[in-house]
């Protein structure tokens, strides 16, 4: 099933008999455990920073008796800055779609009322639209906190972005696979000596203006030669057609074990992350959950090694590491290649308040025809805190 773009009618938005389930995941583990955590923050721009500071390295600073004071020093301080990005929907139902609830769709006829007395469980159109409109916001803003990168322009040409952990985590980004920077037309991708053979997994860690591939899915590389590659959705499926565009590719390929995720925990422990137990926590995608379980159980003979927690509201498991307890959470948005490590307490998602508006809100759009419009909008950024307290692995096999 796929949505629609305009107005909302009774023939494009056909009532059916029964109960109305959802299929579609609206879960969003980041953006809910970093609000539940730190409660959210505000900010009066566009543009919003935070301060970071360190100490100087432990050293053994021996003094002589009865010796001056020592010269003087300071610890300076750096700042680091994001933006808010527009969140902005808008809904529009027509007044006979909100009046003709009793009117009913079969998959071979127009529109027919029923006479079977079976209520309808949309009862407001437009109501039940918004609701799936503020769900599909906040699938997004988790989306955006995972995979944003960050663009602040100059002028209202381009729309700002925020930054996401993937692109901000630097000190303890590991890869499993060599980041490849490549290029892209029509359906071909070109980089030098990639050593790929057809069957071979890659995730597109940027894709710029690449379409048809996303950053969160892995792809099956068909038509492979020397400095050249296709991808496929499906292993010996037909080539996606790409466009011209410059991306970076890491091949999915390095099964996941109790080391790899010791290695990226103590990388993180040692730059100064996982200070508070009970928030340090391993975002995973399905994938990895399965194996990772799999993993430790072999490791240390336990049928079941996780127990279930909870930080910031989200139900989660925890894993025992060399380094502590750690929480461990399956958030559908990560690349299927790709475990991160997040320090909660240093996360916050950034709130630009519209005054009295609120923060994410429903207005009505002036009247230009025999319907209902609003529009939904919030400006939402991610603060990360630290980057050194959080860390990335990828390059995983899926």
């Amino acid at each position: 099933m796929s949505g629609l773009t305009g107005l909302g009618t009774t023939y494009n938005l056909p009532n059916f008999h029964g109960e109305l389930i959802a299929i579609s995941p609206s879960d969003t583990p980041l953006l809910s455990a970093a609000g539940g955590v730190g409660g959210g923050k505000s900010t009066d721009s566009t543009a919003f920073e935070w301060q970071t500071k360190d100490l100087r390295a432990p050293e053994i600073r021996a003094r002589l008796e009865g010796a001056d004071a020592p010269t003087p020093e300071s610890r300076v301080r750096a700042n680091v800055d994001n933006v808010v990005q527009i969140f902005h929907e808008s809904v529009s139902t027509s007044y006979t779609k909100q009046a003709a609830t009793g009117q009913y769709s079969t998959r071979t006829s127009a529109p027919f009322t029923s006479n079977s007395g079976e209520a309808n469980p949309v009862q407001n159109e437009h109501a039940s639209q918004v609701a799936d409109a503020l769900r599909t916001i906040a699938t997004d803003v988790n989306y955006t906190f995972w995979h944003g990168v960050k663009n602040r322009p100059t002028d209202n040409t381009t729309a700002r972005q925020s930054a996401g952990l993937l692109s901000v985590v630097t000190t303890n980004r590991i890869a499993t696979g060599e980041f490849v920077a490549a290029t892209t037309a029509t359906d071909t991708v070109t980089a030098a000596s990639n050593g790929l053979s057809n069957g071979d997994r890659v995730a597109f860690t940027s894709i710029g203006a690449a379409t048809g591939i996303r950053a969160d899915r892995v792809y099956y590389v068909v038509s492979a030669a020397a400095g050249t590659f296709k991808v496929a959705a499906t292993l010996g499926g037909a080539a996606i057609t790409l466009g011209t565009a410059t991306v970076n590719y890491i091949k999915a390929a390095t099964a996941v074990s109790v080391d790899n995720i010791n290695a990226l925990v103590q990388s993180v422990y040692d730059n100064g992350g996982i200070q508070q137990g009970g928030t340090a926590t391993m975002f995973v995608p399905s994938t990895q959950k399965v194996k990772i379980s799999k993993a430790y159980a072999d490791a240390y003979g336990k049928a079941d090694p996780l127990a279930g927690r909870n930080v910031g509201g989200v139900a989660v498991e925890a894993i025992v590491t060399d380094f502590g307890t750690l929480n461990i959470a399956i958030d559908r948005a990560l690349p299927a290649d790709a475990v991160a490590l997040v320090s909660v307490e240093e996360i916050d998602p950034v709130f630009l308040n519209i005054p009295g508006k609120g923060v994410l809100f429903e207005e009505e759009l002036a009247k230009t025809g025999a319907s209902e419009k609003t529009q939904i909008y919030g400006e939402i950024g991610l603060k990360w805190g630290n980057e050194r307290a959080h860390g990335v692995l990828r390059g995983l096999a899926v």
